[in-house]
């Protein structure tokens, strides 16, 4: 992955083949509160499960959302995408795979996955972009220690 790092922002620019290289995948199955009636995931899921994968993610980069927040910043999601291929349903196993778009010291976007267990196959894609602020939602500058965990 090509990172470029100045004093006053670290930016992430890859391609989809070099964010695999530096992406966290995990297994997850479709719970039967996450479907309707026919067993059809619902949509708000995918969210949520982005959400589960981003989580993992920081917690990976040895940097946890509690620890982010302890020190007082928050990520706070201020766009969200998801591009649906196909449905999940119920108990239906699949990947989360979560990388890092873009990383500056106000802003981080991360990217999203969810990938069929059974065929490898593209269930869906997308992004969410997160503004870092402060308890009084204020625009903060995340400090270069978290960005430099999230980033390695």
């Amino acid at each position: 992955m090509k990172k470029s790092q100045s004093s006053a922002s670290l930016s992430i620019e890859s391609s989809s083949k070099e964010r695999l290289k530096d992406c966290i995948e995990f297994e997850e199955r479709v719970r039967y509160s996450e479907t309707d009636q026919l067993g059809v995931a619902h949509n708000k899921s995918y969210f949520e499960w982005f959400e589960i994968g981003r989580t993992e993610f920081c917690r990976q980069k040895d940097i946890s959302y509690k620890d982010i927040e302890k020190k007082g910043y928050y990520l706070v999601v201020v766009e969200a995408f998801c591009r649906y291929k196909r449905p999940l349903k119920y108990d239906e196993q699949f990947f989360i795979r979560v990388s890092l778009k873009e990383l500056k010291p106000k802003k981080v976007i991360f990217e999203y996955e969810l990938i069929a267990k059974k065929d490898r196959k593209l269930i869906a894609s997308g992004y969410t972009v997160h503004v870092s602020t402060d308890s009084e939602a204020r625009v903060r500058t995340l400090p270069s220690k978290i960005l430099g965990k999230l980033a390695a």
